[in-house]
């Protein structure tokens, strides 16, 4: 497995030995033979790493001559790296200074050269030695042919829904019995426990119960923690707060948030899952489940663990555990992941394979599922015979690390292996955004665009759906662009990972004399990270990655503190680093040694509270992704800025006293996240500077609109050509330019096939461009007009086929909104589920004849458009809640009539809502789960009798 990451490391070291332009820089400085000699070395060494993959899986002395090799290959790598540096920095140099260059005409050739060859001589004489001495410590390896390659093509791979489970039908019959009706107790809440091996569907299982029907309708509040290995009291009553409570709010200590937790649960009927626990220690627990006394009798806990020790504490004296599934079931689900068919019926003879895959895989659904994705890129029996025999099911250490997982790593190409390793940064239960993720492996050089012929970006998508395809990877359930790794598969990452990857918390120990071979180090991030715990990675100078990572909910009032002597003495020790990520620390100024760190691809300062970038930041000149997401103190950005010419993303979205690019932005050809543009005036950025800016994607707010001199200067920024999926388009207050503004929004129209998100804002033309509403924006999913004050109507739409949410606020001049939302559809808003009107101070009337209207609409609010009097819409047959504030009392008799099924209505300052008024509106209220009255003084009960207050909830 270590043969994987040192081929990887050997093809990114040719890639930078055969670049032409690299090659012309080591012949200026003389050391273009002896990198020639080292290259041919290497390659002897290459072509025994075939072999080498076999027998590592067998052999001690295999594994570690790999290593040596492997860690000669990071050194050799660092080495090219930082000639390519010093031919940047020459370049930029020669470019920028045109009297440096004057000068150099001065200088003799020998004397430039003299610096760097001179540098690099002892280094390179080194790494000569130590390679040629480990091609002579070969341990009995020889050049073998290609591996075969793998068809790939036999079908599309896909990502399985979770919601695809076999079996466990009579496990979920029981427990949905228990749920629901169960034995009676002395307690208000019982407990349900799930016990069984990692990998045997617990997890599953538990997921199953929380989302069926029967289940969401009979309890009353729900919520969903993942417990793992820290057993925090404050964090888990933290998180089961969250979930219950309509507003958030902020706790000092354990015993404020446990009294407001009662209060939550005060007399209702919860349903609660304590997913992976670990803990043993029983007080504990006993505080944890303090506030759940208060809830109403019926309420269940559902707790998902490996271990039995604490419910034996609790009081359980005997607990079933989840056996692994059937072998009927087992190969059901083989088949499924394997040649997605519910059985091997039509497969009979690799029955006899299968049948000992189940056996080998012990009927774990995880391995099964991670086995079967394997098999899908094999076509023969033969192949799957191969995959049977396979010498890793037989390996030391099989109860740590499942062997149809490490066969399932193993089978991956080395450049998935290299990308699924570094995971092992992350600890269990962390949730993965997949591109950032993919940003770090960029930032690493594990993405390499001159042999894909594909951008890094692109490339990493592709593989990250490969890993997720073979189930190392599953969604997480917030959904897209979040990913957890299970808990099995974060043993497997750490276990392949090696002795170059470190993650460091409270528990770990390491020798001091240890620390000098990690290359990638990650830290969990604490309330205070201070020197003396960092002290002895001044040895580490190898590293190339530093991350503060973190596991659970971030609030924003959250503080991290970081130690200003790490920041000022370590950092600028550490010169290999090629990732820092400081996300979220009380940091309020980047120190300038950070600048000498020439080798950093990706800087992640988000959240910090630094108010400026030093000026020297322009000497980063490999840097490719900078993020200063929620620097809301951040106001300045320095001129030298313009030199980081390989910058690929800059995410400065949330800045909100940032007022001012640097002129000539629009050179960093390689942009492709720019999350925020500012226009400026005159000798400041020009819309214009979009032209060059090719590759632009993603997200992207556009400011300062109303600074545009002409429409032709807003074509040029050729929004339809880039690949725009969230677009916000905002003018200043002043100056009304009316005719002018219509003609730039026209100009500024994104791509109707990428566009999914679109906020306008303070726009001044009195009607929207014909894009606006066009049904060809078949992605569109949320629309924002905000303060588009002069518009006399809105734009159609109606029209768009998937749009779910729309705001309309601030739009003064509309008085009447009516057919013109529908255009010229048939069903009106056929997909929108929440829509909110707000600050409408004209308008007066909302009409809508046609019948199909708001056919899924969930959700509806108005506020503050006090002189909204006629409201004339059919049946809203799928609103469940209606919220409405400082209207008039016509408003909400109009509605409630329209929307009977609604289960939840919230009104505040209603004007003329008298007792009469309201026992008018209510005759129209079918189940009414939660009704919120705020600010309405003429009402003085909310049901004339005890009847009306039952049929009404």
């Amino acid at each position: 497995m270590a043969e994987a990451a040192a081929a990887a490391l050997v093809k990114v070291i040719f890639d930078k030995l055969a670049d032409e332009a690299f090659k012309k820089y080591a012949r200026s400085q003389n050391i273009h033979s002896e990198l020639k000699e080292l290259g041919i070395t290497l390659s002897q060494i290459q072509a025994l790493l075939n072999d080498a993959s076999n027998k590592e899986i067998t052999d001690e002395s295999v594994r570690l001559w790999l290593n040596r090799l492997q860690h000669l290959a990071y050194d050799i790598d660092d080495m090219l790296d930082d000639v390519a540096t010093e031919a940047m920095h020459r370049e930029l140099t020669l470019e920028s200074e045109a009297s440096t260059s004057m000068v150099r005409k001065f200088i003799p050739t020998c004397c430039t050269k003299f610096s760097l060859s001179h540098r690099l001589s002892p280094k390179l004489d080194s790494i000569t030695t130590r390679l040629q001495h480990l091609e002579k410590q070969n341990p009995g390896l020889i050049v073998k042919g290609e591996k075969p390659k793998i068809n790939t093509n036999r079908r599309n791979e896909t990502s399985l829904l979770e919601s695809d489970v076999v079996g466990r039908e009579g496990e979920k019959k029981r427990l949905l019995n228990q749920l629901l009706v169960g034995e009676s107790s002395k307690e208000n809440f019982s407990i349900l426990p799930i016990v069984g091996l990692g990998g045997v569907g617990k997890t599953t299982l538990a997921r199953i119960l929380y989302n069926d029907t029967r289940v969401t309708d009979h309890f009353e509040l729900m919520a969903w923690v993942c417990v793992s290995d820290e057993f925090d009291v404050f964090k888990i009553s933290e998180t089961i707060f969250e979930c219950v409570a309509i507003e958030n709010k902020q706790f000092k200590d354990v015993n404020q948030l446990q009294i407001a937790l009662r209060e939550q649960f005060k007399d209702k009927r919860f349903l609660l899952v304590l997913d992976d626990v670990w803990n043993q220690n029983y007080d504990d627990w006993e505080i944890l489940v303090r506030p759940f006394h208060s809830g109403a009798a019926g309420s269940r806990v559902i707790m998902t663990t490996r271990q039995q020790d604490l419910l034996k504490k609790i009081g359980f004296n005997h607990v079933d555990n989840l056996e692994s599934l059937s072998n009927e079931d087992a190969l059901s689900l083989l088949a499924l992941h394997a040649l997605d068919v519910d059985n091997l019926d039509s497969h009979e003879t690799l029955k006899p394979q299968a049948k000992g895959f189940v056996k080998k895989c012990g009927g774990l659904p995880l391995a099964l599922k991670a086995i079967g994705r394997l098999l899908r890129t094999k076509t023969e029996g033969e192949e799957w015979d191969d995959v049977l025999k396979s010498k890793i099911w037989d390996l030391e250490n099989a109860d740590a690390i499942v062997p149809a997982l490490r066969l399932s790593y193993h089978d991956l190409p080395a450049d998935l292996k290299r990308l699924f390793a570094y995971c092992s940064l992350f600890p269990k239960d962390f949730v993965f955004d997949k591109e950032e993720l993919i940003l770090l492996w960029i930032a690493e050089g594990y993405l390499n665009e001159s042999t894909a012929n594909k951008s890094p970006e692109r490339l990493g998508h592709e593989y990250f759906e490969k890993l997720l395809s073979r189930s190392f990877f599953q969604p997480a359930p917030s959904g897209e662009p979040f990913f957890v790794m299970h808990d099995l598969m974060n043993d497997l990452a750490t276990f392949v990972a090696g002795e170059y990857f470190l993650r460091f918390d409270s528990q770990t120990e390491t020798a001091e004399e240890a620390l000098g071979k990690y290359r990638h180090m990650s830290f969990m991030r604490e309330h205070h990270v201070g020197f003396q715990k960092f002290e002895a990675f001044q040895r580490a100078r190898s590293l190339r990655t530093l991350l503060a990572v973190y596991v659970g909910v971030e609030q924003s009032w959250n503080k991290f503190y970081i130690s200003n002597k790490i920041l000022v003495d370590l950092f600028p020790q550490l010169t290999l680093l090629r990732v820092l990520s400081l996300s979220r620390f009380d940091i309020s100024e980047v120190p300038d040694s950070i600048c000498s760190l020439d080798h950093v691809r990706y800087l992640n300062l988000s959240r910090t509270n630094i108010s400026k970038l030093p000026e020297n930041v322009g000497n980063l000149y490999n840097l490719q992704t900078l993020i200063v997401f929620g620097c809301k103190r951040l106001s300045t950005l320095p001129k030298s800025f313009l030199k980081l010419k390989k910058l690929r993303h800059f995410d400065i979205r949330d800045t909100p006293l940032l007022e001012k690019l640097p002129l000539g932005i629009g050179e960093l050809r390689n942009l492709q996240t720019l999350t925020k543009i500012i226009i400026g005036g005159d000798g400041e950025f020009a819309i214009t500077e979009l032209k060059g800016l090719k590759n632009l994607h993603g997200e992207i707010s556009i400011e300062g609109l109303n600074k545009v001199q002409s429409s032709m200067h807003a074509r040029e920024a050729n929004l339809l050509l880039k690949g725009i999926n969230k677009l916000e388009l905002k003018w200043d207050d002043g100056s009304i330019r009316e005719i002018l503004e219509k003609e730039v929004l026209n100009e500024l129209k994104p791509n109707s096939d990428k566009l999914e998100m679109l906020v306008v804002e303070c726009y001044k033309g009195i009607e929207f461009p014909s894009w606006v509403g066009d049904s060809s924006f078949h992605r569109l999913v949320q629309v924002s007009l905000r303060g588009c004050k002069k518009c006399t109507s809105l734009p159609p739409l109606g029209q768009l086929p998937s749009l779910k949410e729309l705001l309309i606020q601030g739009m003064d001049d509309v008085k009447v909104i009516s057919l013109e939302l529908s255009g010229s559809t048939d069903v009106t808003f056929p997909s929108l589920e929440i829509l909110r009107f707000e600050d409408m101070s004209s308008w007066e009337v909302w009409s809508a004849n046609s019948e199909e209207m708001f056919p899924c609409l969930r959700e509806l609010q108005i506020e503050n458009c006090p002189n909204l009097i006629d409201v004339s819409l059919e049946a809203l047959p799928s609103l469940r809640a209606l919220r409405i504030y400082k209207c008039c009392e016509s408003v909400l008799r109009s509605l409630v009539r329209a929307a009977s099924s609604t289960t939840e209505i919230e009104i505040g300052s209603i004007l003329g809502l008298t007792d009469e008024v309201w026992r008018v509106a209510i005759e129209n209220f079918g189940v009414m789960e939660t009704v919120k009255i705020m600010d309405c003084d003429e009402i003085r009960y909310m049901w004339e009798s005890d009847a009306e207050a039952k049929r009404g909830g």
